[in-house]
């Protein structure tokens, strides 16, 4: 499964919408996402399931970059 990520750069920062970052991860649940992601320092603010039409729509996005957690 395919998730995408909104997060912040610093979890010691109050968030800024203006500041947002996303990110995509392939893991299988959201629990693995927030596992493999626990190391960094980032404000998650959504985890995102994607499917279907809305995957296609984002996998035609210039900032689609697909890691693997």
């Amino acid at each position: 499964m395919i998730y995408k990520v909104y997060y912040q750069d610093n979890a010691q920062e109050v968030p800024v919408r203006e500041n947002t970052k996303s990110l995509y991860l392939e893991a299988a649940s959201e629990r693995e996402v927030r596992s493999y992601l626990k190391d960094r320092n980032y404000n998650i603010e959504y985890i995102q399931l994607l499917e279907g039409n809305y995957l296609e729509y984002e996998k035609n996005s210039p900032n689609f970059q697909l890691e693997n957690a």
